[in-house]
Formats: C-alpha cells, structure tokens, sequence
C-alpha cells in the first residue's frame, strides 16, 4: 500500500537526526525580534518547560517556536529563585532542566562585574533571557570561520593586511556591544560569532534565562590574541540543589 505524502512527510520527520538537524539550522538561523503574532502565551516557568519538552519530542523541532516560547515567557522571582544560586567570586551555571538530554535550560547568576571569558557554543543554539538586572553582550568574529561570501572577503583583505604587517589577523575583532534588559532575549550560534557576557553594574546582581540546545559538555573559550582552549561544562547547582566537586 503507498504511503500518502502526508504520510511520507511524517515518516521522514520520524527518520531526522534532531542533533544533526539542529546543528545545521545554525548556519541560516538569527532569531525573532519578538514573539509571534499567533504563537501559544507562556504565562509561568513551569509552563515554559513544558511547552519545550513538547517541542523537542518532536526529531523535527521548530527553532522560531523555541525561540518564541523564551520571548513570550516574563520573569517572575518567585519561580526561579530557588534556582538563583550565586558565588561571592564568579558567575554561576546552575541546570533547570536537562530537557531529556535534548536541550538543556539553565539559569545564570552574576555578581556585580562578573563576567565570562570569550567563547563560542559547540556549534549548538544559545537563547538568554534576562530575568533580572542587565547584561552586556560583546560579540567577536569567530577567528578563521568565514560564515557567508562577505565575510569570506573581509577575511581574505585581513590576510592580505596581515602579510604586510598592517593588522594581526588573530586578534579579536570585536563586532557588537549590545545591552540585554529584563525579558529580552538574546540569540547567538557559532555562525554569528563568539561572544563575552558581563555584568556591567558594581551594585547590582544579574540573573539569566539560557536555552543550549544540543546540550554540550565541552566549549572553546578565547583569548584576546585569538589563541583558543576547551573548557569543560559544569554546573553550580543543579535542580535547585549544590553539586558536589564529584558530580560537576
């Protein structure tokens, strides 16, 4: 009996890699500016885990919905705080939800003038949210990675510079400062770029929303040169609970 295309296209959806599809929706996705006009309203933190575990059952997941779903979603303290776990000497990583080892939601605290190192995201998809205070995002070229025919240029006129002791093409160039307040959501791949995230206030604490998704173990992080290392992901907490040096 012949399948009927709706079928077909089902039967396809069911055959997708989600992790190889979601690493090459990367290289064409940029995000939403704002929530779509008919897409579904989250009204709390429970809710916004639910709606993307719906989303990533799915091997076929809707990147524009993902990212709806953390546009539509408005902070409440009284929802992540018991998330909210903060050190006296650096930003913390602290796991939500591990989102059936599909995505991974985390929230991220930052005491005043805290900030993170240079580095990219595993070629995965990084939303952040802001749920209190304001951070700053300073985003770089990644070093090497031409990602479209204009930057393939731009690249090859810095090799050419570099050649006659004009630039230092291993440097990084920065291309974006953007402040990130409450409810915002911010949006960046490996195809965009590489980027440092900071509390900019000395009075203030920060705290941050962040969707990865595939989740990854493992990131580079940059040196102003350009010089790159791995870092391995942990966790300061998870689930609303301290991990132990053994569990991170």
């Amino acid at each position: 009996m012949a399948l009927s295309k709706i079928d077909a296209i089902d039967t396809d959806i069911e055959h997708i890699d989600q992790e190889k599809y979601l690493r090459q929706a990367t290289q064409y996705y940029c995000a939403l500016e704002k929530p779509l006009k008919y897409g579904p309203v989250v009204e709390t933190l429970p809710d916004l885990i639910s709606a993307l575990h719906r989303e990533f059952e799915s091997n076929y997941v809707n990147i524009e919905m993902v990212n709806h779903l953390m546009l539509s979603y408005k902070s409440n303290p009284k929802e992540w705080r018991k998330y909210a776990k903060f050190d006296r000497y650096t930003y913390t990583r602290n796991l939500v939800d591990a989102g059936n080892g599909r995505f991974n939601l985390l929230i991220l605290c930052w005491g005043e003038g805290h900030s993170s190192s240079v580095h990219d995201h595993a070629d995965s998809h990084c939303f952040m949210k802001m749920l209190k205070g304001e951070l700053r995002e300073k985003r770089y070229r990644y070093p090497n990675r031409a990602t479209s025919s204009e930057d393939q240029q731009q690249h090859q006129q810095q090799q050419q510079q570099h050649e006659h002791g004009e630039i230092n093409d291993h440097e990084l160039q920065e291309i974006g400062d953007t402040p990130i307040p409450v409810n915002d959501v911010a949006y960046i791949n490996d195809n965009l770029g590489l980027h440092r995230v900071e509390n900019p206030s000395h009075a203030d604490t920060a705290v941050s929303l962040h969707l990865y998704c595939p989740p990854f173990d493992t990131c580079s992080i940059f040196q102003d040169n350009g010089k790159k290392a791995t870092a391995k992901v942990t966790f300061w907490s998870k689930y609303g609970v301290r991990t132990k040096p053994t569990e991170q």
